[in-house]
């Protein structure tokens, strides 16, 4: 596994893009998601990672998936879909191992709670799973709330469900009188 030192102060960051399920990049970040899920669990994971339509991450069905991009190149992404009226679900969280340790992943945290406060979400949903102490650090690192007991043995829990809250993002940059 090749290590990526983090990028220094004032270097040019991933580009940040938007894409449907079906563009080419999306593949490589899925199938080495899907690849690492089943290691970690010893069954396979594609299905899972496949299990939702993709027009469920689409704006036109409440959800977006993104990229960053370095050099044209995938290197992280995630995706949210709605969850229900006012809240998002995170899904598909994902930095390539080649990546890692560079804070690409609370970049990708900090892009989809931004984009789904703009689209009026005000609580984000997650599960990570029980054998993801990475996941679950980082979600805790970010301010999002357990929905398990954290004392607990993750395996015994099985998914672990995390939830954050969002600030009301207001409508327009004017404040406004009550």
């Amino acid at each position: 596994m090749t290590s990526v030192a983090p990028l220094p102060p004032g270097a040019a960051q991933p580009a940040v893009v938007h894409v449907p399920v079906s563009d080419p990049r999306v593949r490589p970040l899925l199938r080495e998601l899907g690849h690492e899920y089943s290691t970690r669990y010893g069954k396979d994971a594609h299905a899972e990672i496949s299990g939702y339509p993709d027009e469920e991450f689409t704006p036109a069905h409440g959800g977006l998936l993104l990229l960053l991009l370095e050099h044209g190149t995938p290197v992280a992404g995630g995706a949210f879909r709605r969850h229900d009226a006012s809240t998002a679900e995170l899904k598909r969280i994902w930095t390539h191992s080649a990546h890692r340790r560079r804070g690409l992943a609370r970049r990708v945290l900090g892009e989809l709670e931004r984009e789904a406060g703009a689209r009026g979400y005000r609580r984000i949903y997650l599960t990570t799973g029980p054998r993801q102490p990475e996941a679950r650090g980082l979600y805790l690192a970010t301010g999002y709330t357990p929905l398990f007991d954290t004392a607990a043995d993750p395996e015994t829990i099985g998914p672990l469900p995390f939830e954050k809250h969002l600030p009301a993002v207001p409508h327009s940059g004017k404040a406004t009188d009550l």
